[in-house]
């Protein structure tokens, strides 16, 4: 847990010639010795920064998950995605899959256009991309369109994640990360809460001009994406060098406060930073706790609804009582994330999230499947603790990488691997097991748990490095 990063702070910083500004960072120098500088300084860049990476997170995930509420809004009339267009509950699968392939492929080349076009102009045409896909959604009438939109709506989401996750690391230290992380990626919590309750008011406008609810719910949640890419455009933070919002006085203090711990934004990625970071074993363990609790992520955020409905809500009802869970998950993602940065200890916050979800999936797959009331009141621990697993350990990973290079390659690899438990994630609850879905279940708890015994694993490799450096050199976060 040690905070002593020595080494980080020798690394030299190479900073070019910003394209968007006619400043010239030649140097960046020491730290300001005002801590009420500094603080002042982090509030304006959490007030710019934080809120609209959040609502931007939110739009993204409404409309990536979305669909899980589609195929079964209206069911009891008929007129369900589902029902609708014919298709079978293997069809879904595959159009599910589709979408978790195209994000996997286009993760990495999407952030390096990021890094190339600057983070405003780039996220603004994801947003705009995959907003016009959402609301095409409304219109399929087959498999094969609702496979090719959901393959293109899988592109544009790719970059955005990760994206953030990167521009993160050139605006906040280490012990600064996780918490903001965690209340950005508690928008995906919030998706899931506002995603229920919008279904649930949209599915009374099903058959309104002759269109099924689950048609106006793409067509709503599509537009609120394509209206805020334009002041994302203009106003979404770049880097801090060239932060016009900024005084002369701050962009100065903005850049020293990541010197040694990130070169500024702009620096390119280099085939040697490439080489060394994917010849760096220590990530793939990283990569494999990823994958572990992608599972869980997974198929929460796309059969909650249907796992609710399993538990004797139907109707509308189901969308309904999909909320609690995504409400509670918002708090405790953020309370864990903001313990973990603050005490150094994201190892254990993630080892206990994975642990604690782990456990409640065995119980649901234990219990009988009409022992709703508890199956319900599990749902609503598993669901929080499995959201609350990905900032800790994405905030543990970027705290151990040494170079903007490195983070450009390793973190949007991070997540791309991480798809192989998503694509797991979408075929293990059966329509033949309900309502008790204990594959699901058990498969989820399998994961979780194998993933908090390699996070104590990979913990003990770090401890292990930081005995073999002298005193004062502790270096590897924990």
């Amino acid at each position: 847990m040690e905070k002593d990063m020595t080494r980080e702070e020798s690394l030299t910083v190479d900073v070019e010639k910003s394209s968007f500004s006619q400043e010239l960072v030649e140097c960046v120098p020491a730290l300001s010795a005002d801590p009420n500088a500094e603080a002042r300084l982090v509030r304006r860049i959490d007030i710019r920064l934080v809120p609209v990476s959040l609502f931007i997170y939110l739009l993204c995930f409404i409309d990536r998950s979305n669909i899980g509420n589609a195929r079964i809004l209206n069911s009891d009339a008929g007129d369900s995605l589902a029902q609708t267009t014919h298709i079978s509950n293997r069809q879904y699968l595959v159009a599910l899959l589709i979408f978790i392939i195209a994000y996997s492929l286009f993760e990495v080349p999407s952030n390096y256009l990021l890094h190339r076009f600057r983070p405003s102009k780039w996220i603004a045409f994801l947003m705009l991309g995959w907003g016009i896909m959402t609301m095409i959604l409304g219109t399929v009438k087959t498999f094969a369109e609702l496979v090719i939109i959901r393959l293109l709506l899988g592109a544009f989401e790719a970059g955005l994640f990760p994206g953030i996750v990167y521009c993160l690391t050139y605006w906040y230290k280490q012990d600064e990360r996780a918490g903001r992380l965690a209340l950005i990626t508690g928008g995906a919590t919030l998706a899931g809460a506002f995603g229920g309750a919008i279904a649930f008011g949209v599915g009374h406008m099903d058959r309104t001009r002759a269109l099924q609810g689950w048609r106006w719910l793409f067509i709503f949640e599509g537009i609120p994406s394509i209206l805020c890419a334009i002041p994302v455009y203009f106003f979404y933070p770049d880097y801090p060098e060239v932060a016009r919002w900024l005084s002369a006085e701050e962009r100065t203090l903005a850049a020293a406060r990541i010197k040694g711990v990130a070169a500024l934004g702009h620096e390119q990625l280099t085939w040697a930073d490439a080489r060394a970071t994917l010849r760096d074993w220590r990530l793939y363990l990283h990569d494999a706790v990823c994958i572990a609790f992608s599972v869980a992520f997974s198929s929460v955020s796309l059969f909650t609804p249907t796992i609710v409905s399993g538990l004797g809500f139907a109707g509308l009802k189901a969308q309904l009582f999909t909320v609690p869970p995504y409400a509670i998950g918002f708090v405790v993602t953020v309370f864990i994330a903001w313990q973990a940065d603050k005490r150094a200890m994201r190892s254990w916050a993630a080892f206990a999230c994975l642990t604690i979800a782990g456990v409640c999936f065995l119980i649901q797959g234990l219990l009988p499947a009409n022992a709703f009331k508890a199956r319900y009141g599990l749902l609503c621990v598993s669901v929080p603790f499995s959201f609350a697993i990905q900032p800790p350990l994405l905030s543990w990973l970027s705290a151990n990488l040494r170079s903007t290079g490195a983070m450009a390659l390793a973190l949007p690899l991070n997540i791309a691997i991480g798809q192989i438990g998503q694509v797991v994630g979408i075929y293990i609850y059966k329509s033949s097991e309900a309502p008790g879905y204990p594959t699901g279940h058990f498969t989820n708890a399998g994961f979780l748990l194998i993933g908090a015994i390699m996070v104590l694993i990979l913990r003990g490799i770090y401890i292990r490095r930081n005995r073999s450096l002298s005193v004062g050199e502790k270096e590897w976060q924990l």
